[in-house]
């Protein structure tokens, strides 16, 4: 029970929370998603039971989805390790969570390796932004570089290839899930 109090306890700051940043009074809010400002603002302090068809228009009110206001806070471990796949020249650390919304994996990678000689196709698109160094991107039969500062984005039903030009690079990635799969899958033998 004590867990189902905290959640709760939770959710109530995340309302309050929410409401304040965006500059928010009781009342803006209540306007927002049809309640009365006394009856969220009992919500708010705890005097108020929180029903779930009152959650869902508050989470809409509030900009975010009725899973992200009551998901758990437990955040036991917040430290991002690398993943080093050395056969590939690539150290990964995953940004995103398992169930990341619209499917989508952000991955910071460090690479190491010059670029492939064979290109890989998939369903898709990638992007990518160049944190540091210069990555060589092979699309087809072009090869292009791409520099720190510089982003490129990508249809991967062409061909495509991506490696350090002239030293270590690192690179800001969203990747869908075609190309999570591609790109962060270990290295074939």
């Amino acid at each position: 029970m004590k867990q189902d109090g905290e959640l709760d306890a939770l959710v109530r700051q995340r309302i309050r929370g929410l409401r304040v940043a965006r500059g928010w009074s009781l009342d803006d809010l209540a306007a927002r998603c049809f309640l009365s400002p006394s009856t969220l603002s009992r919500i708010e302090t705890g005097h108020r039971r929180i029903a779930l068809d009152q959650l869902t228009p508050i989470a809409r009110a509030l900009g975010t989805t009725l899973d992200q206001l009551v998901e758990s806070g437990a955040d036991d471990d917040v430290v991002i390790r690398p993943h080093r796949d050395e056969a590939r020249g690539v150290t990964t650390w995953l940004l995103s969570r398992e169930g990341a919304p619209h499917g989508v994996t952000v991955a910071k990678m460090r690479i190491t390796r010059s670029i492939p000689d064979e290109g890989r196709v998939h369903p898709g698109r990638d992007w990518f932004t160049v944190l540091s160094g210069t990555v060589v991107l092979r699309l087809g039969e072009r090869t292009i570089l791409v520099e720190a500062g510089q982003a490129a984005e990508f249809s991967t039903m062409v061909p495509h290839a991506f490696g350090a030009h002239g030293g270590a690079a690192e690179i800001l990635c969203i990747l869908d899930h075609d190309g999570e799969r591609t790109h962060l899958a270990p290295a074939r033998p």
